[in-house]
């Protein structure tokens, strides 16, 4: 008798990449007013950009997800695992 398939072993279905790219991005969004709400000078200076690119992705979806994205080219590895938007 064969074994269920182990979920690990399929790929990420569509609307789950989907979800998990906008997870990212707002992630990355918010780390990024975060960064720049800390950063600025005075009330009324313009405070500066962040210069975030790279964050750790949220634990909310499995390693294959994330994997599937930097595959596809929406999101490309940093290094020490964190992930960047891809350009374009």
């Amino acid at each position: 008798m064969a074994d269920p398939p182990d979920d690990s072993l399929q790929s990420p279905s569509r609307d789950e990449l989907k979800r998990a790219l906008k997870a990212f991005k707002k992630r990355l969004k918010l780390t990024r007013l975060d960064a720049e709400s800390s950063l600025g000078g005075g009330p009324l200076s313009s405070g500066r950009r962040s210069e975030i690119v790279a964050i750790t992705p949220p634990n909310d979806y499995p390693q294959a997800v994330w994997d599937e994205l930097v595959r596809q080219g929406k999101l490309k590895k940093a290094g020490r695992g964190t992930y960047e938007l891809a350009e374009g």
